[in-house]
Order: structure tokens, then sequence, then C-alpha cells
């Protein structure tokens, strides 16, 4: 049974959020849903669009995709269910894509949800996140089991060692909702204090080859969105970033995840149409 706590969270959703289902048509920002598998995320998903269901694929994939969209206050957020996945190692096309959307498709924040029974085990991909986009906000759900276990989480301190709002939200019972919507319009509309985000320190020479590796990315690929990242990954013989260096690949896939919106009416209409016909 939901608590009090989650029946007043459901009320302020309510009236606050706006659902808005596959309706993205246009949006002022674009939210990227990242997480572990089986921490809820779907759950946070359909929360936010009031989708039950839905369809497509990534470009050349085979991986399903889902985009939903909710409004806020003032504003439309385009929401982007990536796969779930423990890292973003790209040793698998999961993660591959979960990667190559946050930092090429650069959302203007990535929602993280976590289970805060497994906190450890799950900031391994919040680390990884933020060494790609400081834009984040780290939502810990299934605080009702974490409180059932005997679990206790400072998220307060935690939020002031990751410099990133955390949210701790029971997402089936619509409790942290509210919190959780308000972190993310802090992100998306830089309120959130830029000098309180997540930096990562490395030794001095390390440094400095970071820097000239980042120079020479720069100039053959202006473009190139947080080309400290990739400097980074270069130099820890990163296979696949070095595959796609080789290759030319960074140019697509800039391209590739600056789509037009995904019509999953569309998709429905199509998959109709094939078992109609079969």
């Amino acid at each position: 049974m939901p608590s009090e706590h989650g029946l007043l969270s459901q009320t302020f959703r309510i009236h606050q959020l706006q659902k808005l289902g596959v309706n993205l048509d246009k949006w002022d920002y674009v939210v990227a849903l990242a997480g572990n598998p089986n921490t809820g995320k779907s759950t946070v998903f359909n929360s936010l669009t009031g989708l039950r269901q839905h369809t497509g694929n990534w470009p050349g994939k085979t991986v399903n995709r889902a985009e939903g969209a909710f409004s806020y206050k003032d504003n439309r957020y385009k929401i982007v269910d990536l796969p779930g996945t423990y890292s973003l190692l790209s040793t698998s096309e999961d993660e591959e894509i979960a990667r190559n959307f946050i930092l090429f498709g650069q959302p203007d924040v990535t929602l993280i949800v976590a289970d805060a029974t497994r906190l450890e085990r799950n900031l391994n991909l919040t680390l990884q996140i933020l060494e790609i986009t400081p834009n984040a906000v780290l939502c810990l759900n299934l605080m009702d089991e974490a409180k059932r276990k005997g679990i206790k989480i400072n998220e307060k301190a935690l939020q002031q060692r990751l410099g990133i709002p955390v949210i701790t939200t029971t997402a089936r019972y619509g409790d942290g909702m509210e919190a959780l919507l308000y972190a993310i319009e802090q992100v998306a509309t830089d309120a959130w204090p830029t000098q309180q985000r997540f930096k990562i320190t490395v030794p001095e020479k390390l440094e400095e080859s970071i820097h000239a590796l980042e120079s020479d990315l720069k100039e053959l690929y202006p473009d190139l969105p947080n080309t400290r990242w990739i400097a980074l990954r270069l130099l820890e013989g990163d296979e696949r970033v070095v595959d796609a260096l080789k290759n030319d690949e960074f140019s697509g896939l800039m391209n590739s995840f600056q789509q037009p919106p995904l019509d999953l009416n569309a998709e429905l209409d199509v998959l109709n149409t094939n078992e109609a016909s079969s």
C-alpha cells in the first residue's frame, strides 16, 4: 500500500505534471534515462510520461528504443529511455548505445536511476556518467525496500560528494517525484550551482597528456563534445574509441543521435500492418 507521503506525491504529480505520452512534436529539454537493470527505471519513465507500452529501435540497431514526453511547469521535456547497463565500457551493444547517446546526443539532463538497496554497485555507472557529463540527477529508487532492509542513506552527503542532485524515491508509489521533477528542472535550466559539480583529478603528467591529446582532437573534430573524456579513453586504450577514431566514426555518431522525433504511433501502425498481412 502507498504511504501517506506517497499519496501526497501522487496528488502533486497530477497538479504539476502533464504526461504527454508520445506527443513529441517539440520540446525544450531532452532527458536521458539511465541505470542498471531492475532499478525501477521503467516505472520512473511511465510515471513521467503516462506510457504503459512503447516500441521502436535505435538507428541501425535491434535494441528497443523508447521515447516519451512530459511537461513540468512551463517547460516540455523529451525523455529517452536508454538500455539498462551496468557500465559504459562499450563491451556490449546496450552499453555502446547508452554511452554514445549521453556523449554525442548531449541530453540536457541525464537522470540516473539507482537501486537504493545496492548503492555501491549502482554508483559505478553513476561515476562513469559523470565522467562524460555533469548535467545529471541521481534518483535513489526503491527506498521502501531499503528501509525494510534497515539500510540508511545520507543523500545530502552523497549529493555533496557527487555535486549533483540526489533524490530518494519509491517511484511505484509516487514518493519523491515532486523533488525529482524539481531537480530535473534545476539541472536543465542551469539553476543548479556549477561550482558544486563533479570533477575528476588526475596526476600532473597525465593531465599534460590529456591536454595535448585534447588539442589534437579539437583540431580534427571542432564540434566534438567532451574531448577530455575521449582523450582519457584513448590513453586508457579503449579499443572501441580507438576504432571510432581510426575509422572516422565520430562525425557519423554526432549526426546519428540528432534524430527527428520518434513516431511511436507510426511504429505501432507498421507492426499492426505486418501482423495483419502475415
